[in-house]
């Protein structure tokens, strides 16, 4: 079997603060619709020609990015590495830059906050660099009529034939953009003026309408729009029904953790979390209801910011993600399998407890045993069995 080269390396800078957007989170986490301001600019990236994609995330907020990156790069999750951001847009980039495998020859710096750039305008600037060898930015022909001001007053008219609307991605030769970057003394608006400003050429193709940049609460209705036009005619978003399962073994350290209860005297479950089969068949059950992937996408081992964790957490976070994509939880109903711990005695505690981790929806939980059958019938470990309703917000 043959495998394609990869020649080139997309920097999604993904780090910026979004102030003027005023959404109270880093600008790229920010929901349009069901997804993410990055998720939607990751669309376009992997729709292009195969590269390596460096994200660079908020720093704290690295997990996020990258489950958001895994979401759309399909086959090509192997591509994908994420990065903490800096102060600055050029540090951020820089800090892509250093974890560019090292055969890449073409470098393409995007702003997540372009989420709607098509996958042509992408591909477009890449070839440009390829044929050219010189620096590319896409670029949209101003068509208003610029005034010259001085305060209040119009001092003149600016010939527009002489200038272009930039946009993202903006293309170079790995070589000629890292040796700018370490020349680099003061900061520049984009990546084409520093490049420009050690003395390179650089290009300009065609941009794209839907390459417009995410910066204000008009900006992102101006996004929601398009994609609403974009999408087909549907009926009434109606309750959905999502099921989950977990299982896991006897054998952890400490106390067991079990539908968000500890169980003192009890062997702990082993697992990359706290072993909460009873939380993590929840989360299942309400990804899988509202279409949003499972536990693993989200809450995997390469997530080590969850090594760990209670099943509360995820269960938090679960709530918050089903709230971005327009979701809330209905009701939530659990059987476990076991011989121990006998749930009996704390069943109701054990309700309120998850309830409370779900924002106040209403958890039932059984619990069977299974006769000596099988792995739990032997007490070697826990199975369980979630069913969730989710309902439009």
């Amino acid at each position: 079997m043959t495998t394609t080269r990869i020649d080139t390396a997309i920097i999604v800078v993904a780090a910026g603060s979004g102030t003027r957007l005023g959404a109270g989170e880093p600008k790229a986490l920010v929901g349009i619709d069901e997804h993410s301001i990055l998720q939607h600019s990751l669309r376009g990236v992997f729709a292009a020609a195969p590269a390596q994609v460096v994200v660079v995330a908020p720093a704290g907020r690295e997990g996020e990015a990258l489950a958001e990156a895994h979401a759309e790069a399909g086959d090509r999750r192997d591509f994908v590495s994420v990065v903490a951001g800096a102060q600055t847009r050029q540090g951020s980039v820089a800090a892509g830059l250093a974890h560019v495998w090292p055969d890449v020859e073409i470098v393409l710096v995007h702003d997540a906050a372009r989420a709607l750039t098509p996958a042509d305008a992408i591909d477009r600037v890449a070839d440009a660099v390829r044929a050219t060898g010189h620096g590319v930015i896409p670029a949209l022909d101003v068509i208003d009529t610029i005034k010259r001001v001085d305060g209040e007053r119009v001092a003149g008219v600016v010939d527009r034939a002489e200038l272009a609307a930039a946009q993202t991605p903006q293309g170079f030769r790995r070589d000629v953009l890292q040796a700018a970057y370490e020349r680099a003394t003061e900061e520049f608006t984009d990546d084409a003026a520093l490049v420009a400003a050690a003395g390179h050429d650089v290009l300009r193709v065609a941009g794209s309408a839907r390459g417009f940049k995410i910066t204000t609460p008009d900006d992102l209705e101006r996004a929601r729009q398009i994609l609403a036009a974009d999408a087909p005619a549907a009926g009434p978003v109606l309750p959905r029904v999502g099921v989950g399962t977990d299982v896991h073994a006897y054998g952890g350290d400490g106390t067991l953790r079990l539908a968000g209860l500890e169980w003192p005297g009890e062997p702990a479950l082993s697992g990359h979390s706290d072993g909460d089969a009873v939380a993590h068949a929840i989360v299942d059950a309400l990804l899988g209801a509202a279409g949003l992937g499972d536990i693993g996408s989200h809450f995997g081992t390469d997530r080590p910011e969850y090594a760990g964790a209670a099943g509360d957490v995820f269960l938090a976070e679960t709530v918050r993600i089903l709230a971005r994509a327009g979701w809330r939880v209905g009701n939530v109903s659990v059987q476990t399998q076991l011989r121990r711990p006998r749930f009996s005695a704390r069943r109701e505690e054990a309700e309120r407890a998850l309830s409370a981790a779900l924002g106040g929806a209403p958890v039932s939980v059984s619990a069977t045993t299974t006769d000596g059958l099988g792995f739990t019938g032997r007490g070697d470990g826990v199975q369980v069995f979630a069913v969730a309703l989710v309902v439009p917000a």
